[in-house]
């Protein structure tokens, strides 16, 4: 046998390069290390300027050239911190990312929402599964990969900072605003779960933040509108919303965003929301679950928190709760100016504002924007819809799909029997029906758009009569799967009928909405897809076709019928 040689240089090489990826630290441990680039920068800055930092503004790449200039007046007149991106594109972002970053003194640390990845923000980008999705999936490494590739496309782009994952435990079924966001009802599924998405985007370089502490999973009201009151117990917060924060912090997370939320067992004060209290963010927060990472509120312009405060007086209490970044105030100059008038009061420390600023630097350094390396604005694109990831994306998709009731109606159906696919909520040929065409390949499509009246429904029923086997796709087609699905009367007629005989159906909408369609619990077989992506579609449709097998659990309870882990 003929041995390789490989000169000791390149040996030296590779055992080195494998060193340094094993021996990086985490974020947290980070801040115990001596750093003299942040050291130095401390040194240089300012008192206003220290402040400053610890403001992040909104940025976009789709308003226009006179808001992007504004943008970078506040850059190189206020030095803040960093930047928050919204709506765009990539190629667009990693652009002005390149100016904003020439014209900051001290490096930008940049963020942005990315729940479910760049698309949640991004045009021309790939959107993952929802959390409430990806609450159904039993193998979390399929999770932790997706964790891996987010991470990609944030550092492709020049951001440092995903303002996720979204830890809350949506166990109230009419919340309006976490609902699909959350990984689901379960407190350890959802620790589980975030703890993936969590562990992959840290491994690959990227901050995260754990949100909406201490969880907005349990009410009935939006923060962005009105301030929510939590009328629970400290013991019920402790037990249950509290619990995968608390797994999380000791599993390394590197941030945690505080809500928008009244909680009166854990501070009394009237009208107060959790982000400008003292005893939540560093009572509770950093002394009880001993968190150091970074504190991260939710963003200051929502109503919830500026009802009640107002004039920059939100901006100020905020510092002497105890956050170290405060996101998307009403107005940053302004709040520089109260907060250092503040520090000049008495009210607050500049050993607080160091405290914060350090924690920011360590950051901006372990994420690496110290080196200032511009942003390749060349095939931008491209480098964030890799191969890999539209693989991925199918896979988290097929591992998602979840059977109730049992699988009983798929397996008597019959490829070569002629079919009847249905699809009920769009007037097109849907993805579901064209892939599920290529199964059953002795079928026929039928459409019902979501308004379909009892003429136009009877006119489809008649022609059922000629085929010996029905499949039903349900789609929900607004941009978001929230609850409240809107089907015609006759339409929810129809499905129950249905349900009553030989049917299979797929669900491509939140399973919250199972709840709306009454006599569907009588179905033989029903697949979840969760949401109406193609993805989803093409999943399900390969369930429906003895292609796949449906590994995923319910991660939710919508009623008697269909309660949190069903599935096969």
């Amino acid at each position: 046998m003929i041995q390789k040689k490989f000169p000791v240089f390149i040996v030296v090489l590779l055992f080195f390069a494998f060193s340094v990826q094993a021996q990086k630290k985490s974020y947290i441990q980070s801040l115990d290390e001596p750093n003299h680039w942040v050291d130095s920068v401390m040194h240089k800055l300012k008192k206003r300027h220290k402040i400053a930092q610890l403001f992040f503004v909104r940025a976009h790449t789709n308003k226009g050239q006179a808001f992007e200039d504004s943008v970078g007046l506040v850059i190189k007149r206020e030095r803040i911190g960093g930047l928050v991106f919204f709506q765009g594109g990539p190629g667009r972002q990693a652009i002005l990312t390149n100016k904003y970053q020439a014209l900051a003194r001290t490096p930008l640390l940049i963020a942005s929402d990315g729940e479910w990845g760049l698309g949640m923000r991004l045009d021309s980008t790939i959107a993952y599964p929802y959390q409430m999705a990806l609450g159904a999936i039993q193998d979390k490494e399929l999770i932790y990969k997706m964790g891996l590739e987010v991470a990609k496309d944030y550092k492709r782009i020049g951001m440092q900072m995903n303002l996720s994952p979204d830890v809350d435990i949506n166990n109230n079924p009419k919340n309006p605003i976490i609902n699909y966001r959350s990984f689901g009802e379960d407190k350890y599924n959802v620790a589980v779960k975030a703890g993936a998405y969590l562990k992959g985007m840290q491994d690959g370089g990227l901050l995260v933040t754990l949100k909406h502490f201490p969880g907005h999973g349990d009410t009935d009201v939006d923060s962005h509108y009105d301030l929510p009151q939590l009328n629970f117990t400290k013991a019920r917060l402790d037990s249950l919303e509290i619990y995968p924060f608390k797994e999380l912090i000791r599993e390394g997370a590197a941030g945690v965003m505080i809500a928008h939320m009244n909680i009166p067992s854990l501070d009394n004060t009237p009208n107060l929301p959790s982000t400008l209290s003292k005893p939540i963010v560093t009572d509770l927060l950093k002394g009880e679950l001993g968190f150091r990472g970074l504190v991260v509120t939710d963003a200051m312009e929502m109503k919830g928190v500026v009802k009640n405060f107002k004039d920059g007086e939100a901006d100020v209490m905020g510092v002497i709760a105890g956050n170290d970044i405060l996101e998307l105030s009403e107005n940053s100059k302004r709040a520089v100016k109260l907060v250092r008038q503040a520090v000049r009061d008495g009210r607050i420390s500049m050993e607080r504002i160091d405290e914060s600023v350090r924690k920011i630097l360590v950051a901006k350094y372990w994420a690496g924007v110290y080196k200032r390396d511009t942003v390749s604005t060349h095939n931008v694109a491209a480098e964030v819809n890799r191969a890999e990831s539209l693989a991925l994306l199918q896979q988290l998709a097929d591992a998602s799909m979840t059977i109730l009731n049992g699988d009983g109606g798929i397996k008597s159906l019959d490829l070569a029997k002629r079919t009847a696919i249905i699809s009920i909520g769009t007037p097109d040929v849907t993805v579901f029906q064209r892939e599920s065409g290529k199964l059953y390949q002795n079928c026929m499509f039928f459409s019902l758009d979501k308004t379909a009246n009892a003429n136009t429904v009877a006119g489809v029923m008649k022609q059922l009569a000629g085929f010996d086997q029905v499949i039903i796709g349900i789609h929900d087609t607004r941009l978001r799967p929230g609850n409240g699905m809107e089907l015609s009367g006759d339409l929810k007629m129809l499905i129950r009928d249905m349900a009553a005989r030989n049917t299979v159906f797929a669900l491509f909408a939140n399973p919250y909405n199972l709840a709306g369609l009454p006599g569907i619990e009588n179905a033989k077989s029903l697949v979840v897809g969760y949401q109406k992506e193609g993805y989803m579609q093409k999943a399900a449709a390969e369930v429906i076709g003895h292609v796949k097998v449906a590994t995923g659990k319910l991660p939710v309870t919508v009623n008697n019928f269909f309660r949190f882990n069903a599935g096969l």
